[in-house]
C-alpha cells in the first residue's frame, strides 16, 4: 500500500500483523500495533518524544546485567508484572491468590537445607526469624516433597548479590516439604529496602515524585509436578510502605504474620530477644511445573 494518510500506516501495518502464522502471536501484534498506534495518536507522541523513547528502551537492556535487571524492574514499577500475575491466577483473577511477582533478584541455583537449618552464611546482624510454612492444594491437602526456593534482603535491605559484604548465597536456600507440606528454618529479619534507583526506573520515580521502597518481604518459589511452579513474597503487615508498594506487589492473601517475641527462646540457647516467628500456608494450582527464566545469575 502506498501510504497517504495517518491512517493508511495503521490500516497497512494491521494487515500485516494478521498475515502471523501463530494464531496466539497474531492476536497478541494484531492487538500490540492497534493499542501502540492509538496510544500515539492519544498523546500526540513528537518526534523529539519518539526518540527519546527508543533511547530509553535501550538503555532498559544495557543496564541489565547478571545481577541486575532494569527491565523487570520496570514492569514491576508500572504495575504490568502485579497485573500479569493477578490476570493468570486464582480462577484468572476472580479469587485470591498465594502467587505474586517473580521480581529481579532469584537465583536459580540457591543451595539445599535441610529442615531446620539456617540459611544464614555469612556475619548479617539482625533478629532472628524462625520461619515455619507449609504447601497445601486448594482442597487444603498437604503437598509433600515440594522443592521450596526461599531469599530475601538482608536487615541492611540489601540481597547478597548487591553486597560485597555478604557471603554467595546467604540468605537463600532449598528445602523439601515433608508427608504433611511442612519446611521449616531460621534467617534473620529482612527490612524494606529502596529498589535500584540509578537507571531509568530511578528518573521515572523522580519524575513521579515516587518513593522506591518496597515493603520487608520473603520470597518463595516451590515446584511439585502436577502444580503449577508457586512463586510467592509474604509481606510484613507492620512495614510503613505495606499501602504503597513501589512495585504494587502487596496483596491481601500476601500478607504474614509475623510475630515478635520478647521472651527467651524455648529452644535456641544462642537467641537474643526480641526475635521472630512467621508461620504462612502456601496454597498451590493445579498446572504445569515450569520455572520462570531467572531474571540474574
Amino acid at each position: 500500500m502506498v501510504i497517504k494518510n495517518p491512517q493508511d500506516v495503521t490500516t497497512a501495518a494491521l494487515a500485516v500483523m494478521e498475515q502471523t502464522t501463530d494464531p496466539r502471536l497474531r492476536e497478541i501484534m494484531v492487538s500490540l500495533v492497534r493499542h501502540l498506534h492509538d496510544f500515539v495518536r492519544d498523546v500526540r507522541l513528537t518526534e523529539d518524544e519518539f526518540r527519546t523513547a527508543a533511547k530509553t528502551i535501550n538503555e532498559l537492556g544495557q543496564l541489565s546485567t547478571d545481577s541486575h535487571n532494569e527491565t523487570v524492574l520496570m514492569a514491576g514499577s508500572l504495575g504490568i508484572s502485579s497485573l500479569v500475575c493477578l490476570l493468570n491466577n486464582g480462577d484468572n483473577g476472580n479469587t485470591e491468590t498465594s502467587q505474586s511477582l517473580l521480581g529481579p533478584f532469584w537465583r536459580l541455583n540457591s543451595p539445599r537445607v535441610d529442615n531446620g537449618g539456617s540459611i544464614v552464611r555469612s556475619d548479617t546482624p539482625g533478629p532472628a526469624l524462625f520461619v515455619r510454612g507449609r504447601v497445601v492444594d486448594r482442597s487444603g491437602a498437604p503437598v509433600a516433597g515440594a522443592e521450596v526456593d526461599v531469599w530475601h534482603a538482608s536487615p541492611v535491605g540489601l540481597y547478597e548479590n548487591q553486597d560485597p559484604d555478604q557471603a554467595d548465597m546467604n540468605l537463600r536456600g532449598k528445602f523439601t516439604t515433608d508427608s504433611d507440606g511442612y519446611f521449616w528454618f531460621r534467617t534473620v529479619m529482612m527490612i524494606g529496602y529502596p529498589i535500584p534507583t540509578n537507571g531509568v526506573v530511578g528518573r521515572l520515580l523522580k519524575a513521579q515524585n515516587r518513593h522506591p521502597y518496597r515493603p520487608a518481604h520473603l520470597h518463595a518459589l516451590i515446584v511439585k509436578e502436577g502444580f503449577k511452579v508457586l512463586i510467592s513474597q509474604i509481606y510484613d503487615p507492620a512495614d510503613p510502605h505495606i499501602e504503597d508498594d513501589v512495585q504494587f506487589g502487596v496483596t491481601r492473601t500476601l500478607l504474614g504474620d509475623f510475630v515478635r517475641h520478647d521472651e527467651t527462646h524455648p529452644s535456641k540457647a544462642d537467641v537474643v530477644s526480641p526475635w521472630y516467628s512467621l508461620d504462612h500456608v502456601y496454597v498451590m494450582e493445579e498446572g504445569r511445573a515450569m520455572l520462570p527464566m531467572p531474571p540474574i545469575k
